[in-house]
């Protein structure tokens, strides 16, 4: 038998009696009101007073619980309002009492078992009872709640202004947004309202309770009155009828005034509590937090039990109750503490590596390393004031910015057999770079101006080669004011760190760092990768062309231009070399503006056409590639005149550029690769029509087998 099962209907929240309740909520109120003031003008049967006394004692009730279980005091801000609503209906009902009362001495059951069942028929009994309930409702809870309320209320006000401030100060650091900012300052001025409001409502309290007493004065002398001169009843008649009569009333309407009141004081004490949960929870959780407090009481209780002539019973059993709590309490945490060791020694063994796994993790390399002597881990030491973490991290930004690169996390680590001011890089385990830093000193370097007179320890900076001078620290502004450079240890580390790992990009590019930068361009331009991985080129194609560029300095952040040259020449030629030149040439404008001056000038260092032709000669094509088959004497010769003819132009102010044909241009990069590092060399090709060149080096044949 089949059977269709659909959507279960639900009820939309404006259907049945509380949707109904809740859609005109606002029209019941101002009815309710209305209601209370019609009460006390028109006389109102018996029976019906004793439903509304019910209600009155129900809604008090009710208003104690909710105030209990409330977690924030904004949660109940109609407080206020509902403590003016029920004082009102109170007096309301009051005065219908004291109307049947005065003409009819009979107020209803409610009222007649107050007055006889509850206080025994006695009415000194009575008339005490209902004195110290109003004592107790106005001297201690009311005045209590007031006070409480009166603080809370200024202390919200003056901590207005510091509290907008802090919203200000986080949006402003955008740790918060608008929409956060604005529900903090409506809260804000919420809790300013409501404490202000609590500061008058408690008013209503003491007026409440000081009502009472007048009314049952009144009740009770006027109604002896009323029935010995109009009633014609005995003297003794009258004031048992009316005794028990006002008294009754009195009870009933101080019994929900003094639960109004309580719940009056446990909304202002526990706001300024700021608890987060009810108020049952937070009293069990902090009342029952330490059992030695509970040992004592226990230890003292049964020694007043055993004081001759007072009572050992309840002392004893007391004794034993809060004995046997202290000792399950301590067992209690005793067990939580031997779980959370257990539980910690647990994600201890789950955190640690299987023996296997231990091995294989120790033959992982990190890509980038740092290591420092120990005399300088306050560089790292941010409590200290140590920066290197931050500018370390502020490298890999730059890395991004200027060659496209994306590093992995550096590693920084303590390294004892390093000398105590000493540092390493280390690229896949392998040390590259070194660099030694004088304790207590300031490293100055001369710009070729500087005063010479300036005293110091003679070094050599380590990112440059350039001379330099240990200056103590106190000598920072001497050598600042004699013309020179003058930087930290910090900083000498971040520059020797930064430049290595410009040297050193192309190694540092792995072939997983290749596909990640694929696959995030993908996301963008899915057309220019889809297109040429893996139909046109792999991925380890596109890896060695980048390894080429940033091996030469060319920044490959322009990645969309480079795949697109890649797309239009790998189904001519798979040689990354040759494919590497294609890229330069349409990334012409990018290293035309990194090698002119800033007056849009190419400072170049051209070759004699006869030498140029010579290397082109020499070119020598492989399946593997090509190469120059030069004699090594002449290519040191070579390498020699280069050189001569850019340091030449430096001499003159020009950071010149080696300018030759495509043909030959990777090969003499290849040869003077390590005399002139820092040094480009361009092909006519990669240089915009637009540039104007300065040829102001040449580099010339003079006669076979030497060069000039």
């Amino acid at each position: 038998m089949a059977v269709a099962v659909g959507p279960r209907r639900v009820e939309s929240p404006g259907g049945g009696l509380i949707g109904q309740v809740l859609k005109h909520a606002d029209l019941g109120v101002a009815v309710c009101v209305v209601l209370v003031v019609v009460m006390m003008v028109l006389p109102l049967p018996a029976m019906l007073l004793d439903i509304l006394i019910t209600v009155n004692l129900a809604i008090a009730l009710t208003v104690v619980l909710l105030a209990m279980y409330t977690q924030d005091a904004l949660d109940l801000s109609v407080f206020p309002s509902l403590l003016l609503f029920t004082t009102l209906f109170r007096l309301a009902i009051n005065i219908s009492v004291t109307r049947l009362i005065l003409l009819h001495g009979d107020a209803g059951s409610v009222i007649h078992a107050f007055g006889s069942f509850v206080v025994g028929g006695n009415v000194v009994v009575g008339l005490v009872v209902f004195l110290i309930i109003v004592v107790v409702q106005f001297v201690v809870i009311t005045n209590g709640a007031g006070r409480v309320a009166e603080v809370a209320a200024r202390f919200t006000l003056d901590a207005m202004p510091g509290k907008q401030m802090a919203i200000d100060a986080d949006l402003n650091a955008g740790q918060i947004t608008d929409e956060e900012a604005r529900i903090r300052r409506d809260k804000i001025q919420r809790e300013a309202d409501f404490y202000g409001s609590m500061d008058g409502a408690s008013k209503f309290v003491k007026g409440d309770a000081i009502a009472g007493i007048v009314i049952v004065a009144i009740n009770l002398l006027a109604g002896i009155a009323i029935g010995v001169a109009q009633q014609g009843r005995s003297f003794g008649d009258a004031v048992t009828t009316f005794s028990l009569l006002s008294i009754g009333d009195g009870l009933a309407a101080q019994i929900p005034a003094l639960l109004i009141s309580t719940a009056t004081g446990i909304i202002v004490t526990r706001a300024a509590t700021d608890a987060n949960s009810n108020l049952g929870s937070d009293m069990a959780a902090q009342m029952l937090r330490n059992p030695k407090p509970l040992f004592i009481a226990a230890t003292v209780l049964l020694a007043l039990g055993l004081v001759p002539g007072l009572p050992k019973v309840p002392f004893i059993l007391l004794a034993v109750i809060v004995g046997s709590l202290a000792y399950g309490l301590r067992q209690r945490q005793r067990d939580l503490a031997a779980n959370a060791v257990a539980l910690e020694e647990e994600e201890t063994l789950k955190a640690l590596p299987p023996p296997a796994d231990a091995v294989t993790k120790s033959l992982s390399l990190d890509t980038l390393e740092l290591e420092i002597g120990y005399g300088l881990i306050p560089l790292v030491d941010e409590a200290e004031g140590g920066e290197l973490l931050k500018r370390v991290g502020l490298v890999r930004k730059q890395m991004a910015t200027e060659l496209g690169l994306v590093l992995q996390p550096i590693r920084i680590r303590d390294n004892v057999q390093l000398a105590s001011h000493s540092y390493a890089v280390r690229i896949k385990g392998s040390e590259v770079a070194r660099g030694e830093l004088a304790a207590g000193c300031l490293l100055a370097m001369n710009p070729g101006d500087a005063d010479p007179s300036l005293t110091g320890e003679a070094t050599v900076e380590p990112a440059f080669g350039l001379p330099a001078l240990w200056v103590p620290n106190g000598a920072r502004e001497q050598a600042e004011a004699g013309g020179y450079t003058v930087v930290d240890h910090a900083s000498v580390v971040i520059t020797h760190l930064t430049e290595t790992v410009r040297s050193h990009a192309a190694e540092l590019l792995s072939r997983q760092d290749a596909r990640t930068l694929l696959d995030h361009l993908r996301e963008r331009f899915p057309a220019v990768v889809d297109e040429l991985v893996p139909d046109a080129c792999s991925v380890a194609e596109v890896h060695r062309v980048l390894q080429l560029l940033l091996a030469e300095g060319v920044s490959v952040r322009d990645l969309v231009t480079i795949l697109e040259t890649l797309g239009d020449r790998a189904r001519l030629t798979k040689d990354p070399a040759l494919l590497t030149e294609y890229c330069r040439q349409a990334l012409a404008r990018q290293l035309t503006q990194a090698a002119v001056d800033p007056f849009g000038t190419l400072a170049a260092v051209v070759l004699e056409p006869s030498l140029e032709s010579e290397l082109g000669d020499s070119v020598i094509q492989t399946t593997d590639g090509s190469y120059l088959g030069l004699d090594p004497g002449r290519a040191e010769a070579i390498v020699r005149a280069l050189r001569d003819a850019v340091e030449a132009a430096a001499e003159s102010g020009h950071r010149a550029a080696v300018v030759c044909s495509p043909k030959v241009r990777r090969h003499i990069r290849a040869l003077a690769a390590h005399a002139l590092p820092r040094t480009a060399v361009l092909s006519y090709n990669e240089i915009l029509p637009s540039t104007h060149v300065d040829a102001v080096g040449t580099v010339e044949l003079a006669t076979e087998g030497s060069i000039a």
